[in-house]
């Protein structure tokens, strides 16, 4: 068991369903947001409010811990003065304090919008050249990047998880792109288990039928999917509008990101459901 991590994001709904696993697999879990509480704590958690924005408040959460888990940034499209303390400098932080402080590793909340404007006709794999389709979609860029030369330079691990879409599944994109929350906390669980990662970088998606990426290259971190959004692919096809061919939002693998103007929201039209975890 590990002595310490840190959770960024902890407020948000994919961090909601990361604290209770997280908090198992050390003797310290310190989850930090930029929101005053977060609730009830499990055993071993605490609590720190602090923007991952502001080095001198990030960075002492990191002494002693042995590798952090950075989920906190705007998660979505906006002008690119707005993400860029959250998705930019958020990440520098993050990746400097953990050089700092001797971390082991940063498990990163990267995303196919890394590699959005890739047809999803291409099967493509973690090697995939960038291919962003928003401002946030280059955030992920440059947080990978970071990464890659923290290891180069600097001897810090990092994995990058390219999350597809982790939410229930309620539109055809979906059926290919779901990450399940049981198959993000194994996600997450491989990527702080593994013992040696190096830098690597990985997809978040479920062991789905018409998944439109391939993990083959990431087998050895030993992430092995469990669910399946076949399940739900008869209600959700017989509901679903015919596809156009000239939007660029059916066509590549960042959906609704690769369609919106620079600076617009992608997930305005995503229609997410708030199942955030509740202690």
């Amino acid at each position: 068991m590990m002595k310490k991590l840190v959770l960024t994001g902890a407020a948000g709904r994919l961090g909601s369903y990361l604290r209770e696993p997280l908090s198992k697999m050390c003797q310290e879990l310190v989850s930090t947001d930029i929101v005053d509480d977060i609730g009830k704590l499990y055993e071993g958690e605490s609590y720190a409010k602090a923007d991952v924005a502001v080095y001198d408040q990030i960075a002492p959460l990191l002494e002693g811990a042995d590798m952090v888990v950075h989920f906190g940034a705007i998660v979505d499209e906006k002008p690119f003065e707005e993400l860029l303390g959250p998705n930019f400098v958020g990440s520098y932080n993050v990746w400097e304090a953990a050089y700092q402080h001797g971390l082991q590793r940063v498990v990163y909340a990267s995303s196919i919008h890394a590699v959005g404007m890739h047809k999803k006709s291409d099967f493509i794999g973690i090697d995939a050249p960038h291919k962003p389709d928003t401002f946030y979609g280059l955030a992920k860029c440059f947080s990978e990047d970071l990464a890659s030369m923290y290891w180069d330079k600097r001897g810090l691990e990092a994995v990058c998880l390219r999350i597809l879409s982790c939410a229930q599944v309620n539109n055809t994109r979906a059926l290919g792109s779901w990450l399940s929350y049981d198959d993000l906390i194994q996600l997450v669980t491989r990527a702080i288990d593994t013992p040696s990662v190096g830098f690597s970088v990985v997809y978040g998606v479920s062991n789905n039928d018409r998944a439109p990426v391939d993990n083959a290259k990431a087998s050895f971190l030993g992430y092995r999917p469990k669910d399946n959004a076949e399940q739900f692919a008869e209600k959700i096809l017989a509901e679903a509008p015919p596809v156009d061919l000239k939007d660029p939002g059916q066509m590549h693998h960042g959906g609704p990101f690769a369609a919106v103007d620079l600076g617009e929201s992608g997930v305005a039209s995503m229609n997410i459901v708030n199942d955030k975890k509740t202690t």
